[in-house]
């Protein structure tokens, strides 16, 4: 990969209220596409608020490429059922980590971005300074399905001899 910038750790922490795609329930796994880069979370048996905690990290070359997330149900004798889809732009995520901070307190908030009709967001993500690093939480809302959030973190992870964003 010539010309990286980084990679993008995605924190897939949870599922909130998903589609029921089995009898009662669903086994839901997430797969994150960005370009040519297809990443996977592992299946959760039987529940419909899944709790993955699971790290997914994807090479970023060209920020400006969404990132497509899709929710499956996994079944064993048929095609993977559908469970909604969102994407999101690492834009406004990348700009905050262009601005090189330091020395500011853990917790500040450097910028925050509002769900609109051009994103999948379900309520305000902060873009925060935690840690020396620089992370997003967000609540993205699925679209082609009845119902159900997908929670993540984003972190940028600086690669010596990068280019850097």
């Amino acid at each position: 990969m010539e010309n990286l910038l980084g990679l993008l750790r995605i924190h897939v922490i949870r599922g909130v209220n998903l589609a029921i795609r089995d009898v009662r329930s669903s086994d839901p796994y997430i797969i994150v596409r960005m370009g040519k880069q297809k990443l996977k979370t592992r299946v959760v048996k039987k529940n419909v608020n899944p709790e993955w905690n699971e790290d997914l990290t994807l090479s970023i070359a060209d920020p400006s490429i969404p990132i497509k997330l899709q929710v499956f149900d996994k079944d064993t004798f048929s095609f993977d059922d559908k469970m909604g889809d969102a994407e999101f732009d690492i834009g406004p995520f990348i700009e905050a980590v262009r601005m090189r901070l330091e020395n500011i307190p853990s917790g500040t908030v450097i910028t925050n971005v509002k769900p609109s009709r051009q994103n999948c967001l379900a309520e305000d993500s902060n873009i925060v300074w935690e840690n020396g690093k620089v992370k997003q939480h967000m609540f993205l809302r699925l679209r082609n399905v009845e119902r159900g959030e997908v929670e993540l973190q984003l972190e940028w992870i600086d690669i010596p001899g990068s280019m850097g964003p």
